[in-house]
């Protein structure tokens, strides 16, 4: 088995390139998704409630966004609560997985949480901080925000040392598209 993590900064299309890299053939595993189901969990939204003073479960998100904004630390507790919970499911994701040729891991913080161990090759999605910006704002969500998580990721040229492939994402999807396709040629 191999095991492909998918790296990069914020709106970086990560979850792009780990889609045409899975296709329907790899099994593909996505953090963020991941989080989301996290989010819906009562013993988790209990943890939240009470860590971070919270009158009630509702609106969690929402919430935690105003203390992150307001308080960058609490970015730092909030992923100390959350990493775990999604390395477990990683385990359960690999293990379930074990006799496919390759899974794709789309992990945004994987150089940050020092995991590359964890993974055969790592693929560093790299891409203009302005056009990230415009990514994610389109998405309906704040600048601010978007500064603050940013700043909580390593360089593109620290992420680059520990990746095996970089794929700058800074033109079309038809590009995207061709560049992944020829790493994925090679494991094939």
């Amino acid at each position: 088995m191999i095991k492909i993590g998918i790296t990069g900064s914020i709106a970086s299309g990560k979850s792009t390139v780990a889609k045409i890299l899975s296709g329907k053939k790899f099994p593909l595993f996505d953090s963020d998704k991941e989080v989301k189901k996290i989010y819906k969990q009562k013993k988790f939204k209990k943890k939240i409630v009470k860590k971070f003073k919270l009158k009630n479960g509702k609106n969690i998100k929402n919430k935690l966004k105003k203390i992150i904004a307001s308080n960058k630390k609490s970015l730092i507790e909030l992923e100390k609560i959350i990493h775990p919970l999604v390395r477990k499911e990683i385990k359960i994701f690999t293990k379930k997985n074990k006799k496919k040729k390759i899974l794709v891991f789309e992990i945004p913080l994987l150089i940050e949480s020092k995991l590359m161990k964890n993974y055969d090759k790592i693929i560093f999605v790299n891409s203009s901080k302005s056009l990230r910006l415009k990514r994610y704002i389109k998405r309906g969500k704040s600048k601010r925000i978007f500064n603050i998580l940013d700043k909580r990721q390593l360089s593109p040229e620290k992420k680059n040392k520990f990746s095996d492939y970089t794929i700058n994402n800074n033109y079309s999807l038809k590009k995207l598209t061709k560049n992944v396709k020829l790493i994925k040629i090679k494991y094939e």
